[in-house]
């Protein structure tokens, strides 16, 4: 009986507590006066649903449409959607650091990378140490090992048979000269884990040639999934349980940390005498100035499997994404063509330089891909610091997590008219040639497909080289086509809330993204 009694007053007692804590999340928090759906004021098991369901980037989104500008979208979650807060938030000098989200992120407390840094000075460290292997000149040095990658990705576009791949054929159609239909993502993702096997580790992956190391692609996706749902839920995080509810994308998580890691392990035994200054020379050569300690090989694990995450699923999800709006917008596909083709006599013209950079409607091309499917779609939190923030007249108190969803003010039609409609455009400064130029420089206020600010993403130079460079070459080189019949990576009617639409590139919001398709076949110029 006694037994029986304490098990009561426990159960009774943890009831009171669930109470307790709703009816002040309701009533007497900071952001009890906020609009949002009823569950997400409550528990944050609301927004870590969509999180593995890969379509938070969709309830942001959604959740503005329906209470509007400022939404509360956790217990301690305020979300915004102004260019303001988005300044105010990610700008210099905010009065914000990286909130607890980011916890879930290293694979150790000690393989902490810049990205994941909450410290302020930590990150600063790590961020000078990143900012040599990604300047300019750096980059610039290693566009050769950017080339060879594009050159043999461009060539297996041009033959006519992909059996090679390891994938079947998704087409039977041939006619006029088109190759076999290839699913576009995937070739994407090899290429760009390819490129930055080289640029990071001093030698490719492989995956264009050959299936053996392709694996890691689902791997890569599946750890940034788990990092973005224990980060939305950190009780996940702390007490493991997503090794008990989310067995397979946790066991893959696991088996990515491991090959992160011995990736650098293989890389860190080379040392700094080596011929080239890929990215972990300089890593390996990086000394803290206060006690003169280079990485340690936890530092290192950690920057790898920042590198290999940022540096390939993002870029590879833009290039997917403007061949797919490319392939469904010939106007725009017809444009870009000819502005590449009369910019270059040869193939191998096509470098960084001024004449790449001339061809502003392909950059409005991929701008206005990153704008549609931006490939981190969510908000980022931020914990605002002592003293409070000031955001377009709202007084947020310290301790409150904001952020401003990519996703969501890309499609806000204050900053964006036509919001979901594919207008390469609305970026050019030509107000003869953008019939929205009124909306140009609210549309660059709003825009950030790379965040901003100081812990905007330090690849984003890369990513422009990667894209441009391989994007102008293939359509150098070849027409390109939807395979007749196909639909892979467009919305349907079938799909969820915010998936209708079959002239948007889907994605999942996996922090990262995932994606499939779209389905084309490419041809020799005619």
């Amino acid at each position: 009986m006694a037994i029986l009694l304490l098990l009561a007053s426990l159960f009774g007692g943890l009831v009171c507590y669930i109470l307790g804590v709703i009816i002040y999340r309701l009533t007497l928090h900071p952001l009890a006066k906020y609009p949002g759906p009823f569950l997400a004021k409550i528990t944050d098991i609301y927004l870590a649903y969509y999180a593995y369901k890969g379509s938070r980037h969709l309830a942001f989104h959604r959740a503005h449409e329906q209470y509007g500008t400022y939404v509360r979208l956790g217990p301690n979650l305020l979300s915004i959607n102004t260019a303001t807060g988005l300044k105010t938030i990610y700008g210099f000098r905010s009065n914000v650091k990286k909130a607890s989200f980011y916890e879930a992120f290293p694979s150790t407390p000690k393989a902490v990378s810049v990205h994941s840094a909450i410290d302020k000075m930590q990150h600063a460290r790590k961020r000078r140490v990143m900012s040599h292997a990604f300047s300019d000149s750096a980059i610039k040095s290693l566009e050769k090992y950017i080339l060879a990658n594009v050159r043999v990705g461009c060539e297996l576009l041009g033959r006519k048979s992909n059996n090679w791949s390891g994938e079947k054929s998704l087409t039977d159609e041939k006619d006029g000269g088109w190759n076999d239909a290839w699913n576009t993502a995937h070739w994407c993702e090899w290429l760009v884990f390819d490129i930055m096997g080289d640029l990071v580790f001093g030698k490719a992956f492989g995956m264009l040639e050959s299936p053996i190391n392709r694996f890691a692609t689902q791997l890569v996706g599946n750890a940034a999934h788990r990092h973005l749902i224990c980060g939305t839920h950190l009780t996940i995080h702390n007490w493991h349980l997503d090794k008990l509810f989310f067995r397979k994308i946790a066991g893959q998580r696991a088996q990515y940390m491991q090959y992160s890691k011995g990736q650098a392990m293989e890389r860190t035994k080379l040392g700094v005498d080596v011929d080239r200054k890929d990215f972990f020379y300089y890593l390996l050569n990086a000394k803290d100035p206060e006690t003169g300690k280079g990485f340690s090989m936890d530092e290192l694990w950690g920057e790898s499997n920042l590198l290999i995450i940022a540096g390939s699923d993002t870029t590879s999800t833009a290039m997917a994404g403007t061949f797919f709006y490319l392939a469904n917008n010939p106007s725009a596909l017809q444009k870009v063509c000819k502005e590449i083709r009369e910019a270059f006599a040869d193939v191998e013209e096509i470098v960084t330089g001024p004449k790449l950079g001339a061809c502003s409607f392909l950059r409005a091309c991929i701008d206005e891909t990153m704008r549609m499917t931006p490939p981190v779609a969510g908000a980022l939190p931020r914990e605002v610091l002592a003293g409070g923030l000031d955001v377009d007249g709202h007084h947020i108190p310290a301790g409150i997590d904001v952020g401003v969803p990519i996703y969501a003010i890309h499609h806000n039609p204050n900053y964006f008219p036509q919001p979901f409609d594919y207008i390469p455009e609305r970026w050019l400064s030509d107000p003869s040639a953008n019939p929205l130029h009124h909306s140009l420089a609210a549309a660059q206020s709003a825009y950030n497909p790379f965040s901003i600010g100081p812990r905007g993403c330090i690849g984003k130079g890369l990513a422009y080289v990667e894209l441009t460079v391989t994007i102008a070459r293939v359509l150098y080189l070849y027409d390109l086509r939807l395979a007749p019949g196909t639909t892979l990576g467009a919305g349907s009617k079938d799909l969820e809330v915010g998936r209708t639409r079959a002239t948007e590139y889907q994605i999942q919001d996996v922090f990262a993204s995932k994606k499939d398709g779209p389905v084309l076949q490419f041809r020799a110029r005619t």
